[in-house]
């Protein structure tokens, strides 16, 4: 790691260290908005891979990467993923010079927060667009929609895919709140019934955006797998069992060592995916696919390792654990899940090669 991503990572966490991601999941918004403006506007978390003349300060995904990894160890909430990567990444994408103008710095400085209206499928483009640009379908499992004032919506228009901007409080927008798992991420499901919208760009890249949003998780599971394997460490070593510390029993620890090689590989493969989309590398599609089943495997067998040797108090209320293992199944299914991610893969492979793996 750079000295330059050193620094922003104690920056973050410096800031994280004083805040309780548990009284921020019960705020009407699902996280804490002060919090999430000091982000914005003492590290400028939300404009790091966007350019300066929209508000930004230049950077690269790789590090947006190292504050989602931050974010997903403490499990902090906040719009990160949902606004910060995916919707000012959509804009920049769109080529719509305009747009970018006129959104982005809001955005980036944290005055306003924009969501992605879609799950993840290329395939599955639920919206359809009237000649009047005007948007009716039913989206799910969108990212901090309950506090996004600004809705992009890729929607159908003939046999094309179009991005969109509906306003959040504009005629014919419904939200409503998804069931959750995991409570320290809100996912809602948006209603759009002859909406009024505003066209950005031209036809949207949705394959370009999945691969992306594969990555940009990736990050955030790696931070909650890390977490949750220092904590179970931690916790083996003063847990006393039979007049010694179960850390020192051999099946937990050759249990613990498979953990860190998850870990590891986890971690390497994230970051791998990550340099390969901002290098514009042609296998970044399946780096993106291999980090997100990687890393979505290793994060639901660390937080399962995490409550296996925490015991009894792992499965109540008031610890942390639960709360891992919430966040690493939840996540697994979000853009696509790995078994799907998996099939991608083989599908490419025989592609090339007129053989199935």
């Amino acid at each position: 790691m750079t000295g330059e991503r050193q620094a922003l990572r104690d920056a973050v966490r410096g800031l994280l260290s004083g805040y309780s991601t548990r009284d921020a999941t019960d705020t009407p918004a699902g996280f804490d908005p002060a919090l999430w403006t000091r982000l914005c506007r003492e590290i400028g978390v939300a404009g790091l891979a966007v350019p300066p003349e929209y508000g930004g300060s230049g950077a690269t995904l790789r590090e947006s990467c190292v504050v989602l990894e931050e974010l997903g160890r403490t499990l902090t909430p906040g719009p990160m993923l949902g606004c910060a990567v995916l919707a000012t990444q959509t804009l920049l994408r769109s080529g719509d010079s305009d747009a970018c103008a006129r959104l982005l710095p809001d955005l980036c400085g944290g005055a306003r927060i924009a969501t992605l209206a879609w799950a993840g499928d290329p395939d599955d483009v639920p919206c359809t667009a009237s000649a009047a640009g005007r948007l009716t379908g039913e989206v799910s499992h969108i990212l901090d929609l309950a506090s996004a004032d600004i809705l992009l919506v890729p929607a159908r228009t003939g046999d094309t895919t179009i991005l969109y901007e509906v306003a959040g409080d504009a005629p014919g927008v419904a939200r409503h709140e998804a069931s959750l798992l995991d409570p320290t991420r809100r996912l809602g499901v948006l209603r759009l019934t002859d909406a009024p919208a505003r066209r950005i760009g031209g036809s949207a890249d949705l394959a370009g955006m999945r691969d992306l949003a594969c990555v940009a998780l990736s990050a955030d599971q790696i931070g909650a797998a890390s977490h949750a394997l220092a904590a179970t460490i931690r916790y083996v070593q003063i847990r006393v069992q039979f007049g010694r510390p179960i850390g020192s029993f051999q099946a937990l620890q050759h249990r613990l060592a498979g953990a860190h090689v998850r870990m590891e590989a986890a971690r390497s493969a994230s970051y791998a995916a990550a340099d390969a989309l901002v290098a514009g590398a042609p296998d970044a599609p399946a780096l993106a696919a291999v980090a997100k089943i990687y890393c979505s495997e290793a994060l639901q067998a660390i937080a399962g390792e995490m409550v296996q040797m925490h015991g009894g108090i792992a499965i109540t209320w008031e610890h942390d654990a639960h709360l891992y293992l919430r966040r690493a199944y939840a996540s697994a299914q979000l853009f696509g899940s790995p078994a799907h991610h998996l099939e991608r893969l083989a599908r490419s492979l025989y592609a090339v090669t007129g053989e199935l793996p």
